[in-house]
């Protein structure tokens, strides 16, 4: 064969060669198209090391995965990856961390990166928190009118003062200029009405108490003025309003009345009890559905009420005195007072509200407990203040104390906990924040006043000092310098900004007087004394 014939051949034997294998190249595109357009979901079949099982055995199997287990799932092939970033998975993850509690899973087209975006935002809050970053600002208060009773919920604030008046500031949207509540007697002038007692809010109602033994309760949808007002024959001793409906309750000489609305909108007296002793400490139990349920304390004698059949139950008696109280849904807590002619010091005591016992004694100290936290505690935990000056932490499983901080000089007078921090106020005047994890005190704000509210969330701090004594003194002085040092304070803090408290404008919370530069400090620096 010569050369021509050679090369005629080879062209001829490489053009066969390539139309038989253009077929098969042209075949394997088409097949990875096809499994690029199917949806991940629609797999049949995943492989579990030697078996084969349905894609939603496979979820059920993953749910019970946290985040870190989630990624670690996703490295290990495609497959997993698919099943690993299942929007259901993120959106469960979501939820058991209470991340966009009210939202269903169709709201976000990416749940995985909204729980990223949600954990760097806690992340974020919680940095301000240690550090002190963010916006701090003084509700303005009342002229010529001392501060007698403080109370928030979800960011609404409500203050009650000497003159009668009445006022509700909502800290969520600073712009919202706060109003009168008005009293329903239009004769009465403003500021002339009986002091207020006590406040109470709640997402929907407002109710105060005045000394002549008068309630008004406020709709807060519908406008300033009482929507019901309810008149007893002596002073109120106790005031109590559910945070999960419209229920009031209120304890004055030896009555105890619950009020409601009925179906049509009219509020009446629910229930009436009588009690032989006058009662100190009044609390409506959450979630107890259509009938409201209350706990009174009166002196040694610790009452369950229960408005569906009038029912008055004795849980505790001829004890030592109650000294404070706290309820949740299924438990109440109360101090006593110790006896130290028989080396028994102060307790807390825990009882089941469904069975009627005690479940726990918690603590043995001498001084005796002034405020207790359980239904804003973690699961299993409560915080307590004491006038020994001491925040301590106990353990509802082992009914031990977990952690014992000595936070103020005088009597702790207001507590609040949460998965990582404790926020006290004691008698002498002071705010101090807490990472109970590494027993570190993280700062304190200080003003001349016992605090008597503390109110926190994720991203926000209420802070409120009442003085005990409502007598006006010092009238001839600047206003802003008599109400810091005379009249009591409300400051509300905002961490969910990246600004100092200064270059933040708050107008409706800060005072209307001309106050001196020198009151508004930078949240990253130590509060100063109050040397007015």
């Amino acid at each position: 064969m010569d050369d021509c014939s050679l090369d005629e051949f080879r062209r001829r034997w490489q053009e066969e060669l390539a139309q038989a294998q253009a077929p098969r190249k042209r075949r394997r595109p088409e097949a990875a198209e096809r499994w690029a357009r199917r949806p991940e979901n629609e797999m049949n079949d995943v492989p579990f090391f030697d078996i084969q099982l349905p894609y939603e055995l496979a979820i059920n199997i993953f749910q019970y995965l946290d985040r870190k287990e989630l990624g670690r799932c996703a490295q290990v092939s495609k497959t997993w990856k698919v099943i690993a970033e299942d929007e259901v998975l993120w959106y469960r993850l979501c939820q058991q961390e209470g991340h966009l509690p009210d939202s269903s899973i169709s709201d976000y087209s990416c749940w995985k990166l909204i729980f990223q975006e949600c954990r760097a935002k806690e992340h974020m809050l919680r940095t301000n928190w240690k550090n002190r970053k963010g916006a701090v600002s003084e509700l303005e208060h009342i002229p010529d009118a001392v501060l007698c009773d403080v109370h928030s919920h979800d960011g609404v604030v409500i203050a009650g003062y000497t003159s009668g008046d009445v006022r509700v500031w909502d800290t969520r949207t600073w712009d919202y200029v706060a109003p009168f509540l008005e009293s329903e007697d239009e004769e009465d002038e403003p500021g002339m009405q009986p002091n207020v007692s006590f406040v109470r809010i709640n997402s929907s109602l407002a109710v105060a108490a005045y000394e002549d033994g008068f309630l008004n309760i406020w709709d807060l949808r519908t406008g300033k003025y009482p929507v019901h007002r309810f008149e007893h024959d002596a002073r109120i001793q106790a005031l109590a309003l559910s945070q999960d409906d419209a229920t009031v309750a209120t304890a004055s000489a030896f009555d105890v009345v619950m009020l409601s609305p009925s179906e049509e909108g009219y509020w009446q007296i629910a229930a009436e009890f009588e009690v032989p002793k006058l009662v100190q400490y009044l609390e409506i139990v959450p979630e107890t559905g259509r009938y409201p349920v209350a706990v009174a304390a009166a002196g040694d004698l610790m009452y369950l009420l229960k408005a569906e059949d009038s029912a008055r139950t004795l849980l505790y008696a001829h004890g030592p005195p109650v000294t404070c109280l706290d309820v949740s849904a299924n438990q109440v807590a109360f101090g006593v007072q110790g006896l130290g002619w028989v080396y028994e010091g102060s307790k807390i005591l825990v009882y089941s509200l469904e069975a009627g016992r005690r479940l726990l004694k918690l603590g043995n100290v001498l001084r005796d407990f002034t405020c207790v936290n359980l239904s804003d505690s973690p699961p299993n935990l409560m915080v307590s203040g004491n006038m020994d000056g001491r925040v301590r932490i106990h353990d509802l499983r082992s009914g031990n104390i977990a952690l014992s901080l000595s936070a103020h000089q005088l009597g702790v007078s207001a507590v609040q906990m949460d998965d990582w921090k404790i926020v006290s106020g004691g008698e002498e005047g002071l705010v101090s924040v807490w990472d109970y994890r590494t027993n570190q005190k993280l700062w304190e704000v200080y003003s001349g006043h016992p605090v008597q509210h503390i109110s926190f969330s994720s991203h926000s701090l209420i802070t409120a000092n009442v003085p005990y004594q409502t007598v006006m003194r010092n009238v001839d002085l600047d206003s802003f310098t008599t109400h810091r040092r005379h009249r009591g304070l409300i400051r509300a803090y905002e961490f969910a900004v990246d600004q100092l408290a200064f270059q933040s404008p708050l107008p409706v919370c800060r005072s209307s007087c001309d106050a001196m530069a020198t009151h508004y400090y930078d949240l990253a620096l130590a509060f100063p004394y109050n040397h007015v």
